[in-house]
């Protein structure tokens, strides 16, 4: 089976910078780490492989610093890396994201099963999946807790919602996101850092690209804008309310009606 990944470097805390004008973050490259959730999505493909071979191809969009983020999925277990990586893809929202991964892996091609994280730790949209699967036109399962049967032309998964849990049979070629704790992703393999240190990174270009309208990429490519960004303010005041419970309540009612809470 064919397994392709898509994996997103995000920052590592939240000491971020800001692009003034745009209201974007700035992805320089420093302070990153692996989008946690993508942990458990390389897990599934993994152990899905591990169960009918296969090959597993993790995939990725941002700049070309984001190549090490590739290059940790390869050292826990993937086959190759590619990343999408274009100024021209700069300040995409969810929709232009979501379009332009789709027209990368439309590019790759050959694929069984596209597996994603659900959400990520900078945007916590969990819309970049579900839109990759309807610009591929594909079936895709949201929110999988667990990989119950693989077979080479259908998967069954469990999926899981606010209220209850549901048991999908799905037909490949398809989509899934996987939940946080569905599995015990794998470390890096110190072994496989060894030999494959030195393996490349295929690098996607939009002139790569069947669509080259401009229009549907990046900013121009994005109905969501950014209106504004900052830092939060860290300080904070407290008050100390005494009394009888009667007293503290009202004090307390008094501080977040003044506070606009209510």
């Amino acid at each position: 089976m064919n397994i392709m990944v898509c994996i997103k470097q995000v920052p590592a805390s939240s000491e971020v910078k800001i692009d003034p004008v745009t209201g974007n973050l700035i992805r320089d490259g420093k302070n990153v780490k692996l989008n946690p959730f993508d942990l458990f999505a390389l897990e599934a493909a993994f152990q899905i492989n591990e169960q009918i071979g296969g090959s597993i191809h993790a995939l990725t969009m941002g700049p070309d610093s984001a190549i090490r983020v590739l290059k940790e999925a390869i050292y826990m277990g993937a086959d190759k890396g590619t990343v999408i990586s274009d100024r021209k893809f700069a300040g995409a929202d969810v929709l232009a994201t979501a379009y332009t991964i789709s027209q990368m892996i439309d590019h790759i091609g050959n694929f069984d099963l596209v597996i994603c994280g659900k959400q990520t730790t900078d945007g916590d949209t969990a819309q970049v999946g579900p839109e990759i699967a309807e610009n591929l036109t594909i079936p895709h399962v949201p929110y999988v807790k667990e990989i119950l049967e693989v077979y080479e032309d259908y998967v069954v998964v469990r999926s899981g919602y606010d209220t209850h849990d549901e048991i999908v049979k799905v037909t490949l070629p398809a989509l899934l996101t996987i939940e946080k704790d569905a599995n015990t992703p794998r470390l890096p393999s110190y072994k496989r850092k060894k030999a494959f240190k030195d393996s490349d990174i295929n690098i996607i270009r939009f002139n790569d690209l069947k669509d080259q309208t401009l229009e549907h990429y990046g900013l121009l490519g994005s109905p969501t804008q950014v209106e504004e960004m900052f830092s939060p303010d860290t300080k904070l005041d407290s008050k100390a309310i005494k009394g009888d419970a009667k007293t503290m309540a009202k004090g307390l009612f008094d501080v977040l009606k003044e506070s606009q809470f209510i």
